[in-house]
């Protein structure tokens, strides 16, 4: 093997090891804190319906905290890059709250492999709700 293939053969290598790095550190993201006073309290039983859809200051709050804690992975605006679901997509109404619902609270596995974290006593009902609120805005039928 020549020292040029050699060379070659090393940058490939670095270049794998770096972007599998990425995938296997995805789940590993540290939530950030949402403040969400001002929204009205929600209790400790979970909501079925979202409670703050159409709410200006849940959504303000909503779309501070998706880009804190979830455009990493569902991309800037909800534009997903490819990483996980294109949250545009996720249909407003209690079909799309129950979806939102499970997913934020039990996370995503797949074969083993956590794909996304649960947030349920990580962030807030709150908070959570309050991002929902921001996706709603965000929904693209034409997608």
């Amino acid at each position: 093997m020549s020292y040029k293939s050699f060379a070659l053969a090393i940058g490939a290598l670095g270049m794998l090891m770096s972007a599998s790095s990425s995938v296997f550190a995805h789940g590993d993201v540290t939530p950030q804190a949402v403040d969400a006073s001002g929204l009205e309290p929600l209790g400790e039983e979970w909501r079925e319906e979202n409670p703050y859809s159409g709410n200006k200051l849940a959504i303000e709050i909503g779309a501070s905290a998706y880009n804190q804690n979830c455009a990493r992975c569902h991309g800037l605006e909800a534009i997903s890059g490819g990483i996980a679901p294109d949250l545009r997509k996720l249909e407003p109404g209690i079909e799309g709250d129950e979806w939102y619902s499970y997913r934020v609270r039990n996370g995503a596995t797949r074969n083993g492999i956590p794909y996304m974290p649960p947030f349920e006593g990580i962030l807030s009902q709150e908070a959570l709700w309050a991002i929902r609120a921001w996706l709603e805005t965000q929904y693209n039928p034409d997608l």
